[in-house]
Order: C-alpha cells, then structure tokens, then sequence
C-alpha cells in the first residue's frame, strides 16, 4: 500500500508544470536576446509567461466516431446491389458525352497553345474570350453534371 501512495505522489509531481524564469535584453548591436540566465552586466528583464491552454480531446473524438458511424452507413447504401442497371441506350449517351467532352477539351488546348505560341494584343482577346466560353460549357456540361 505505501508503494501505491508513492507512486501516485510520484505521477502527482512529475506532472506538475514546470517554472522557469525568462529574461529579455537587447545587446549593443540591436539583437534582441531571450534567455533562462539574466545577463550579467546588460539591463534586461524578466518577463511573465502564461500557461499553456489544453483543449480536451474528448468531444473531439466522440464527434469523430459519429462521422465515421454515418460516413460507414452512408457507404453501405451505396452498394453495388443496389443501384440500378444502367441501360443500353444510357451507355450510349454516356460515350456520346465523352466524345463531347474529349472534344472540349481538345479545343482548349489548342487554344491554350495558340496562346503560349504568342499573338497581337487583338488576338489574344479573341482567343482569350473564346477560351472563357468554352471554359463554361465544358464545365456545364462535363464537369458540373
């Protein structure tokens, strides 16, 4: 039993925070010092350090392995089993839109290495501009759908 209680007191000092002194000074060149030891010959000062704030960790996990519970629910709807066939007629719109969208894209980098090639300062808005509207399609219809 004596062993226990000195342990306990052991843990109870080992985890008390530790106080230390910190001076500041500034030396004849203008640098600014921080140090645990006063200079002995500069004025200097000591300076008042508060202690540091901990935050538990508690919520922060419970708030995790909630996440973690939904996101695993969630994935669990979306299984394979139960999502529709697609039909035939949908993958040939699907490849129908991909050949749309590779088109696009090959537009745009043409443009863009029309664009790096150089140009006058007319050509380049046009190019500019055209570049812009096929940004937005291609977003449109490729990326955003």
């Amino acid at each position: 039993m004596p062993r226990i209680k000195a342990t306990a007191l052991l843990c109870l000092l080992a985890t008390t925070p530790a106080h230390a002194e910190v001076y500041r000074w500034t030396d004849a060149n203008g640098a600014i010092h921080f140090s645990d030891q006063p200079p002995k010959r500069l004025p200097h000062r000591e300076l008042e350090l508060r202690n540091p704030v901990t935050v538990p960790m508690s919520e922060n996990l419970r708030q995790s392995r909630r996440i973690s519970a939904t996101r695993d629910e969630v994935q669990s709807m979306l299984t394979a089993s139960d999502r529709p066939q697609k039909s035939r007629s949908s993958h040939q719109s699907d490849d129908k839109q991909a050949k749309t969208c590779d088109g696009y894209r090959n537009k745009l980098d043409r443009i863009q290495s029309q664009l790096r090639a150089g140009y006058k300062n007319d050509r380049g808005n046009s190019l500019r501009e055209k570049r812009r509207r096929l940004s937005k399609t291609y977003s449109r219809e490729c990326i955003l759908r």
